[in-house]
């Protein structure tokens, strides 16, 4: 996400974890923005990968609102806590908490929000795709499921980051909340709600392409 978006080429995570389990390291893949079935076709990162990480972590979304972080690991890594320095965690083990995330993953599964992100993002992919054949500002539309990124440039294909500035605050008068990631800061990051309907798509769409249109005009 930081890096703009970007989806490893097949293979390049099992490549990373091979060199780092040889020099003695554990391998942590953080889904906490592409875990959940947010990705549509997987329900976590690194599984588009093929990868097996030592631990996995995941933040924000599966409280949906509520404060709770979760970590995922080996018994073997997580007795090895108990032979070093004490370690605590002030908040931790909150059986609220605990239930609030089963809840929040019970809701993913019943209501197939996973499906929902693949075919969402199908027709968002589509309609972006779409505006970059009409908009010169847009350099290329990448991602999967619900996790995408459009990179904005100028005329000569440079970084586009005062362009991206204005459209995703412009975007915000239009309700709609989108952040922007890269080196440079210009690509929209684009993670709609797993809820998210064809008409939510297509207001999306719509108030980008409408922006876009200023910003030729400018």
């Amino acid at each position: 996400s930081v890096g703009g978006q970007i989806i490893p080429p097949k293979g390049y995570l099992p490549a990373v974890y091979d060199k780092i389990r040889a020099a003695g390291g554990i391998c942590i893949a953080d889904e906490v923005q592409t875990g959940l079935g947010r990705l549509g076709e997987y329900y976590f990162g690194f599984e588009h990968q093929g990868a097996s990480p030592d631990i996995v972590v995941m933040g924000k979304p599966i409280g949906n609102g509520h404060p709770i972080g979760v970590l995922v690991t080996t018994r073997a890594i997580a007795d090895s806590f108990a032979k070093g320095p004490e370690f605590f965690s002030t908040f931790g083990g909150s059986t609220l908490s605990c239930r609030m995330g089963k809840e929040v993953l019970d809701i993913v599964d019943d209501e197939a929000l996973q499906q929902n992100a693949r075919l969402m993002g199908a027709e968002l992919i589509t309609g972006l795709t779409a505006l970059q054949d009409k908009h010169a500002s847009i350099g290329d539309v990448r991602g999967m499921g619900l996790f995408l990124g459009v990179e904005l440039i100028t005329e000569d294909g440079s970084e586009a980051t005062q362009i991206c500035s204005y459209v995703k605050n412009r975007m915000r008068d239009h309700r709609i909340l989108i952040g922007s990631e890269g080196p440079k800061d210009n690509i929209l990051k684009i993670r709609p709600p797993l809820t998210i309907d064809s008409e939510g798509v297509e207001m999306i769409l719509a108030a980008l392409d409408s922006i876009l249109s200023e910003v030729a005009q400018s």
